[in-house]
Formats: C-alpha cells, structure tokens, sequence
C-alpha cells in the first residue's frame, strides 16, 4: 500500500504515517530511541515510505536497526549557497580529518570491545582516549608536518568539531552525577547510531598538504 493510501485512510495509522514522515524531515538522523512506537511504523511500511521518498523527492531512505536517514543527492536552490545551507559538513583539512578519526576510532573500539549496530547500548569513550588516538594518527598520516600536530593542537582540533558532533547527533556528552567532577580527559561520551552509516576508509587515500586549507 501506497503512503497516500494509508494516509488517506484517516485512522490511527494514517496519523501515525504523518508523523513518522515529519520526524524523518526534522533531523538528520531519525533514532529508535526518539520515539520507539513511530519507528516501529516506519519499519513496518518501510517499503512504502522508500517508494514515497524515491518518486516525490528522488531520495534515499537508509535504515538499520536503530537509525534511519534520508539521503538527497542533490540539491536544487543554487541561490542558497553553501555556506548558507543548514547541513552537516567540514571544510578544513585537519577538521575533515579528525572526523574521519572519529569514524575510525570508534570501528576500533567496536572491534575490541565486540560492540555490534544491533546492540541495545551505544559504545561510549573517553575524550581523552580519543584524544591519544588521534593525536597518534594525526602524525602518523603527517609525517613532513610530525611537528604541527602535538597534543595540544590536536586537542583544539577535536574540541573545534564538537559543536558539530553534538550538534548534528554523531556523539552525545554523557553527564556526570552531580557529585563528581571530571575533567576534559575523563569526560564521556556516547557514540550514537548515526556513526555506524559511515565508513573510515577515505584515510587510506593520499592527504593533499595544502596550508590554507588547514588552517
């Protein structure tokens, strides 16, 4: 059945299908645990709200276990441009990198730690074990340039993405119990569903070295 057929129909259903297709369009990303019984509907009538999307919209519906998101490959308004579009994204080098770090960081964590995209519970981390990841990686990549990437660049590097992380839903700062104090190293953070649509293997690509854009 048709997405207009079941909305058509005007019962609890119908509601449901609306609501589901508003969701989809008010985030990024789309999680089980924003609301468990209208991701239920999208799993359901997922062979409809795909058809829906590809024939009105020329989208993609991409859905796992507890994420789904609508890719558009193109994007129409050309007067609207770039920087003024409302869409996660980096344009620096080094920050384009330590997302990538971040993706390849947390597959490493999932291996060890036997963490799977069906799994009821996120994988968490330190900040500062992300930290002593990247900073290895980043001058392991760079190895002309060993001397830009200390600790603490790096470290102003990833807080310079955070924003965004958190922003657009890839991470989520897990707060403490109000008697503990904790510093930037042991603080924790959740990696959520969004991480596992992407993949790390552009880092096994050559890096350009262009000083403008990194800075």
């Amino acid at each position: 059945m048709k997405i207009e057929e079941l909305i058509d129909r005007g019962d609890e259903t119908g509601q449901r299908i609306r609501e589901t297709l508003n969701v989809l369009l008010e985030s990024p990303y789309f999680y089980k645990t924003d609301d468990e019984r209208l991701f239920l509907v999208l799993t359901r009538y997922k062979r409809a709200f795909e058809s829906f999307f590809e024939k009105f919209f020329g989208w993609t519906l991409v859905m796992d276990a507890k994420c789904a998101r609508l890719y558009k490959p193109k994007w129409f308004n050309e007067k609207i441009t770039l920087p003024n579009r409302d869409m996660f994204g980096f344009t620096k080098r080094d920050e384009c990198m330590a997302f990538l770090l971040l993706i390849e960081f947390f597959e490493r964590e999932c291996r060890e730690q036997g963490v799977t995209a069906d799994d009821r519970e996120n994988l968490r981390f330190r900040f500062g074990d992300w930290l002593e990841y990247a900073a290895a990686r980043f001058r392991a990549l760079m190895p002309d340039k060993e001397e830009n990437y200390t600790d603490e660049r790096v470290r102003q590097i990833l807080r310079d993405i955070m924003p965004d992380l958190v922003r657009y839903r890839f991470l989520q700062k897990v707060r403490p119990s109000a008697d503990d104090s904790v510093s930037e190293a042991e603080t924790i953070f959740e990696c959520l569903p969004a991480l596992w649509h992407y993949q790390a293997a552009q880092l096994n690509q050559p890096i350009a070295v262009e000083e403008e854009s990194a800075s």
